[in-house]
């Protein structure tokens, strides 16, 4: 009786939260990561070599403030956003840049397949503060 109400109350958890959350996923793939990084390699960089271009360079991410790099202009509504990236709120804004942070300087129209975001978060996961795999 207890392990059907288990079950139960999961599913129910699961089927209104509106699927699994971004903790319960499996983790994206880095090697197929780096392909979804393609498409946003005309404007970023990232690795020990990377520089600030038309976007600003993407290394050490995670735990980040947004409008912080270090001789980027950021946009004011990207500086003043409040935003520590994470995995939740990248996953949010890579979804549709302007819609999370109205005001961005990111032309970017979004990433909307949840697998490449996924992959995506994993490639740039890799990447230190000084642009080193970790």
């Amino acid at each position: 009786m207890m392990r059907s109400t288990l079950i139960g109350a999961l599913a129910l958890a699961v089927l209104t939260s509106g699927g699994l959350t971004a903790a319960a996923r499996a983790d994206g793939d880095p090697a197929a990561g780096e392909k979804v990084f393609t498409q946003c390699k005309a404007c970023h960089q990232i690795g020990e070599t990377a520089k600030n271009a038309v976007g600003p360079e993407l290394n050490g991410l995670f735990g980040r403030h947004s409008g912080s790099v270090a001789g980027y202009n950021y946009s004011d509504a990207n500086k003043n956003s409040g935003i520590t990236w994470d995995e939740t709120v990248f996953r949010e804004y890579i979804k549709a840049p302007r819609t999370k942070i109205p005001g961005t300087k990111m032309t970017f129209i979004g990433l909307k397949d949840d697998q490449k975001i996924d992959d995506l978060i994993a490639f740039l996961k890799q990447f230190a503060a000084d642009g080193k795999k970790n």
